[in-house]
Formats: structure tokens, sequence, C-alpha cells
């Protein structure tokens, strides 16, 4: 029997998705050797702190604070750190000498993924990424290798389990934001310092990485439109529901026509309504999911944990493997394909529904005035429902309506949102919100 080669494996950073990656490594290296047609290795471990304690026992000689030396003596190298320093020259070093590179950092690639991309390119080795979006869902290996061949059209996802749980609480229990958020802490699904969550910028990251490979064009993190949960309130959710639908913090990348006819991509994060029938508004607690439109294959939908230690690490080990197979095969890695120059579109030019909540004046002719000025900005109203309530203080009655119009461009719902503020019968405009899906 041919005695198999060894590939050395440099971890950098063991956290709660780093330490499952070493102990499969560990555990699991007969099995990964017979998949990989090489011995992984695993030569070291880089950390801040050596005598840190960890949840998964681990040989404590494989830890060092050297990483950079560490990265130097590796075939493989698994970038686990996070952050943008000292993670980025870790992994133009890692590249520059050769090695192969798996990491799960989003906020890196999306802030500066050309960089690395060319840096991978000119090395002729591979960087993967698997790990930075949806967790243990494989989506950007099916984007990349399965849906090659053909167009997509449109990525909707829910990338993002903390939000994801947040909204999935107010839904199904009436919860306010505030206590849906401590519970999402109390159970671990969010930090003490959630804002990169609950403002959108996590999401935020993985739509501009999910951008970039759906449409073989490179997009950054200031390419991609983003707005958080924060402002949807308890109201919103229920309103929401008794109209047919659910919320959820989207992360949305599609192929549109600019105002001069030519073919931009509009990336962006924000809340969202869904009808309830809709594949992503079943997706309930902490899960994600990704649903895609390609012109040949249609709608396709990725669903499952989209963190947690040991999901995470089954994606890095995908990555590894893959990276670990060429290195045996020889020839070309791997590489990004960015084949195209499509630019990123503003806010303006993307095209949506809205859902707008108005507390109106209860008079004659209200409902007119309101549905002339939607016409006259070119958006036409879909439904409209209207309730009437009376204040228990003024004795005064006014009227609540909730209006979903059609799909038209964000620039004339923008403007038509702000002409209604100005009408002298709207005593508030109580929510706006966009919808998919209708």
């Amino acid at each position: 029997m041919t005695e198999l080669r060894t590939l050395k494996v440099a971890l950098l950073g063991c956290g709660n998705v780093g330490a499952q990656v070493a102990r499969i490594l560990i555990e699991d290296a007969d099995a990964l050797a017979a998949r990989t047609g090489a011995r992984l290795e695993l030569s070291g471990i880089a950390v801040r702190n050596v005598n840190s304690k960890r949840d998964v026992e681990l040989p404590q000689e494989l830890f060092t604070t050297d990483a950079e030396t560490l990265v130097k003596d590796a075939d493989l190298v698994i970038e686990l750190m996070g952050g943008i320093e000292p993670a980025r020259t870790l992994i133009l070093s890692a590249l520059t000498n050769g090695a192969c590179v798996v990491t799960g950092n989003k906020a890196l690639l999306a802030q500066d993924g050309p960089t690395l991309y060319e840096a991978a390119d000119k090395a002729g080795v591979q960087l993967s990424f698997e790990a930075a979006v949806a967790g243990a869902i494989p989506i950007l290996r099916p984007i990349r290798d399965s849906l090659s061949g053909d167009r997509i059209t449109r990525v909707l996802g829910i990338v993002n389990g903390t939000t994801n749980f947040i909204l999935d609480q107010m839904d199904s229990t009436g919860a306010q934001f505030a206590d849906a958020l401590a519970e999402a802490q109390r159970l671990g699904y969010a930090e003490a310092d959630p804002t990169a969550d609950v403002e959108g910028h996590d999401a935020a990251a993985k739509a501009a990485i999910l951008a970039t490979l759906s449409f073989h064009t490179r997009f950054a993190l200031e390419n991609v439109h983003c707005e958080g949960i924060t402002s949807v309130t308890a109201a919103d959710i229920a309103a929401a529901k008794d109209a047919g639908f659910v919320i959820k913090l989207l992360a949305i990348a599609e192929k549109l026509a600019d105002a001069d006819g030519k073919d931009g991509v509009s990336v962006r994060v924000h809340p969202t309504l869904l009808p309830r029938e809709h594949p992503l508004a079943a997706v309930r607690g902490a899960f994600n999911a990704v649903f895609i439109e390609a012109e040949n294959a249609g709608e396709l939908m990725f669903y499952g944990q989209g963190a947690g230690g040991t999901p995470t690490a089954s994606a890095v080990l995908g990555d590894l493997v893959s990276a670990a197979r060429r290195l045996v095969l020889g020839g070309p890695q791997r590489t990004e394909t960015t084949t195209g120059h499509v630019p990123a579109l503003p806010i303006d030019a993307s095209v949506t529904s809205y859902y707008i909540g108005l507390d109106v004046a209860d008079q004659p002719g209200v409902l007119a005035r309101i549905a002339q000025l939607f016409a006259g900005n070119g958006v036409s109203i879909e439904t409209m429902r209207q309730t009437i309530h009376r204040d228990a203080e003024s004795n005064v009655e006014s009227a609540e309506l909730r209006i979903v119009t059609h799909r038209a461009s964000e620039a004339a719902l923008a403007a038509t949102v702000e002409a209604v503020k100005g009408l002298d019968v709207i005593n508030s405009v109580t929510s706006v919100l966009r919808v998919e899906g209708v």
C-alpha cells in the first residue's frame, strides 16, 4: 500500500469554531486521509493565550502565540481569528508562501476581499470561505460550481441567526424588540454587544460575498445598502401578521437595469415583509436559509443551521478537504470566478413593493386624496385596509390605513412616502417596510 503524503495544517484561532475544527482533525484523521488522499497533520494552533481554558480538550503542545512562523511552514492554513488585522496580514503571508487558505472571516472578505482574491490568483492557490456565509449550509460552492452554467438573477437570504431568532420571537409571542433581544442573549444567540447583528452589518458582509459569487463581480461592503431591525416594533409585527405577512431581515442581491437600461446589481439588507406562504417565511429560530432564482434552474432554497461551533466546523472541513485534494492531484487551484464587471446600483434603483402604515383623519375624501397622490408618483396600490379607532382621552376618531403597493422603483416609492407625510389629513406615518415575494 502506497504511503500517503502528509500536508501540514496551521489553525489560526481556537474559539468556538476553531476548537471543533481541531477536534475533528485529530479524531477523524484516518477518515479525512481516506477522503483526501493525504494525511492532514494539525501542525499548530495560533492563539493569544496558550493557557486559556477551552471547551474542547486539545494537546497543549499544539498551541503557540507565534502565528507568523506557523503560517510559513504550512501547506494549508485555516483562519478563524476574525477581525481585519492580523488576519489579513497572515492570510496574505500564507497565500504568498503558496499555502491554500480556508477562512470564515466575512468581515475581512467584505471589506478587502479583492486584495485576497488577487493574491490567491497570483500565487495559484486556493482561497475558500464556505463558512463565511450561513454556517453549515453549503451555499457558496453550489453558487460557484453547481450553478456556474446558469445565470442567477436574484438571491434572497436569511443569513443572520440572531436577528431571525429575535423577529421570530416577536412574531410568535408578541414580544417587544428589547425583550426578544434579551432572550436571544440569555440563550447565547446574541452577543453582549449585539450591534453587528441587529444593525445588519453581519448580514451586509455576507450579502457582499453572495453577490460577488452570484454575479461574477467583486462587491465590497460599501456597495451594500444596510438597515437593521432595531426600529421594528411589536405593532409592525402584529400588523404584518394581520395582513398575512411575516417580517424577516433579508440580504438581497438581484440583477436590475438602471435608468439608462444598463445592467447592474442591487445589493441590500433590510427588514422585509414576506407572504407567509413564501418558503423563507417558514425559517424559524436561529436557522438560516438562502433562496436563489436562476434562469434555468428556477427557484432553489438552501436551509440549515447558520452558526455554532460544530455546524460551522463542518463547512470549514469541507473547504479544507477540497483544497487538500487539489494539492494531492496537482494542477491549478480553484480560484474565484469574477469574469464580469456589473456595476453596483444604489438603493434608489431597486424595484420592490412597500407596506405603509398611516394614521389619518377619519373624514370624507381622505382615501381618494391618498390614492391620487400615489398615482401621481407612478405607484400603484395593490391592497388597502382601513381600521377605525377612537382616542380614549380626546374621543376623536381616526383611521389606520395599511397599504401594500405594487412593485415600483425605490426612488418612486420613497418620493411617494415623503409626499404623503405632507398631506394635512395624515396624523403620522406609523411604518414603512419593503415587501418581497408578492
